[in-house]
């Protein structure tokens, strides 16, 4: 019989993946940088591009030595501004040339960054920056106001203000600045008192470096999660644990071509830690081009940049997955996908024809994963060689250890092939969520010498070391006794040809007090119709009679996090909104 402890995944590891990749290297999570700059210093590290209407498409690129440097400038700024070891520092930007020099020169100072949704409303920005402390804000001009509105109830004592524009030659600022600057709110006429623009400080402290001693068991990262399900926490990681996290992946990636040679597609957000570290940590340590995408909504843009760019590497989410399959240049083969040699999706269920499409359009193999802010990032993968099993999130990374607990006692072991609660250990586990001891205690938990991470997932693992997400706990609903998982639902209803994404969550049942009832929210193919009896009926065919949703709304588009995932309390939450309309 296998036993978790005998970790089974390894034997479905590509060949040339180790079991182990001990010791990990005593270094801060810069040093990848350092390290790239010094063996591929004229090679562009970031290239970002932006389309203009009129003019076509400007892109800029930033080599390997200028980031270190420029980085070593702001560095040497926050210092010299008053930034000591430990603090924490807001970023608040898209994915765009300056978040990486921001995101390392904070590093390099000795700073823990904080980066959060720049499209956050006011409410949750000065929730976050009161939650961390942060005295210094590193932000886009065009959140410039946003920052303004909520830093007087904040300890935000300095802002470093960047545009857009800044790192595109001569020609790209002109049209920027004629065609978008002040139309789409990046214009700002003037910097409140100690207040500065970015390019001013990297100038000033030009070919300096901080002279601050990271090593690699300080704070390097709070990566905020939760903020949509109540109040938001901070996970706090370690340079150590990012380093791990980024070998881990680097080494399941393999060596195709060689690692300074891929081009990783940047359209993940950068403020979080799916594109912070399975993205850019890790392309900037493997020496290879990240192309930044501005906005991974513009599918418009995301394919241009596939097309003009040829990345090897794409990670992504399965709505963005299914948006490029659905593409009409793609469609009509205008614009093949057949550079990308690996493809990783993670934060949401990947659809089996989701995936079989975007294969069979770009010859790549497409994995699912899975990782979470807590051990950031990522956990498992399915083996980019190797067997992908339908369903699976894949197996776990070197040097982690799983187990499944029971979901009644938290402790008791459960057999492998039965579901219980994934918990899990490794080099890459958060240190825990700042100023929240109870969440931290209920979260990480010692046992044999080991801080084990409870995920709130549910899972499973079979003979062979692969895991299966069922749901989160807290999205379990009991219908007429029965423990009902609305992710199994929403895989069924998703294989309807008319239905292109699906949201199913249990709702106060209208007629029943004290019990639960499932509803699914419905987004249909462009074209295509289909009755709440067919659907009904459909799911009859997969499901128990109790797992069927009996009450459906059609809608335009689901909510979703920044990521991808589908808010499934926001759907509850519009559901009661709702009948209290019709109460009224």
């Amino acid at each position: 019989m296998v036993t978790y402890a005998e970790r089974p995944w390894t034997k479905r590891y590509d060949p040339g993946c180790p079991a182990s990749l001990e010791p990990y290297p005593e270094i801060p999570l810069h040093q990848f940088l350092r390290d790239s700059a010094q063996k591929h210093g004229e090679r562009p590290a970031i290239t970002t591009t932006l389309k203009l209407p009129l003019f076509g498409r400007v892109d800029s690129n930033l080599t390997y030595r200028e980031l270190d440097r420029q980085s070593d400038a702001l560095a040497a700024a926050l210092v010299a501004l008053g930034l000591k070891k430990g603090d924490r520092v807001a970023i608040v930007m898209p994915n765009v040339a300056a978040f990486v020099v921001s995101f390392y020169g904070i590093l390099k100072a000795g700073g823990v960054v904080a980066a959060t949704n720049p499209t956050y409303p006011a409410d949750k920005l000065q929730y976050q920056l009161n939650d961390c402390g942060a005295e210094f804000v590193i932000t886009l001009s065009l959140f410039y106001n946003l920052v303004n509105q909520v830093r007087d109830k904040t300890p935000v004592k300095h802002v470093i203000v960047t545009n857009v524009k800044e790192y595109f030659p001569t020609v790209g600022r002109i049209l920027f600045t004629l065609a978008r600057e002040k139309k789409d709110g990046h214009y700002v006429a003037n910097l409140r008192e100690g207040d500065y623009w970015l390019q001013d400080i990297l100038k000033r402290y030009d070919g300096q470096k901080p002279n601050v001693d990271v090593k690699p068991d300080d704070l390097a990262l709070f990566q905020y999660t939760g903020g949509t399900t109540g109040v938001s926490k901070a996970a706090m990681s370690t340079h150590k644990a990012l380093v791990a996290n980024v070998l881990q992946i680097s080494v399941f990636l393999g060596e195709d071509i060689p690692p300074h040679e891929e081009v990783l597609l940047g359209a993940i957000p950068l403020f979080h830690v799916f594109g912070m570290v399975a993205v850019l940590s890790t392309g900037i340590k493997m020496g290879a081009r990240i192309v930044l995408v501005i906005n991974a909504r513009d599918i418009d843009d995301v394919v241009e940049t596939i097309h003009t760019y040829r990345p090897t590497i794409f990670h992504g989410v399965p709505a963005l997955y299914n948006a490029i399959n659905n593409h009409p240049a793609v469609k009509s083969g205008q614009v093949n996908l057949n550079s990308i040699r690996a493809a990783i999706s993670g934060s949401a269920p990947l659809p089996p024809a989701v995936k079989r499409e975007f294969e069979r359009l770009s010859g790549a193999s497409l994995r699912e994963g899975f990782g979470m802010s807590e051990a950031p990032t990522a956990t498992h993968v399915n083996p980019l060689k190797g067997e992908n099993r339908t369903g699976s999130i894949g197996v776990p990374l070197p040097d982690m250890d799983m187990r499944i607990v029971s979901l009644e006692d938290g402790e008791t072991d459960m057999p492998v092939g039965e579901v219980g609660e994934l918990v899990m250990t490794g080099p890459n586990i958060m240190v825990g969520y700042h100023g929240m001891p109870t969440e931290t205690a209920n979260a990480i938990r010692e046992k044999d010498g080991k801080r084990w991470l409870y995920t709130g997932d549910i899972a499973y693992m079979d003979e062979d070391g692969y895991f299966y997400i069922v749901d989160r706990k807290k999205d379990m609903a009991l219908i007429g006794g029965f423990n009902v998982y609305p992710t199994a639902i929403e895989k069924v209803i998703k294989d309807h040809p008319s239905v292109l994404d699906v949201g199913v969550a249990a709702i106060p049942h209208p007629e029943k007090e004290g019990q639960e009832a499932l509803k699914a929210w419905i987004v249909l193919q462009p074209g295509m119709q289909v009755t709440e009896e067919e659907l009904i009926e459909h799911c009859s065919q997969h499901l128990a009679q109790y797992e069927i949703p009996r009450r459906f709304a059609f809608v335009d588009e689901l909510p979703k996090s920044a990521v991808g995932k589908t808010l499934r309390r926001e759907l509850v939450r519009l559901e009661l909104e709702e009948r209290e309309k019709q109460q009224q």
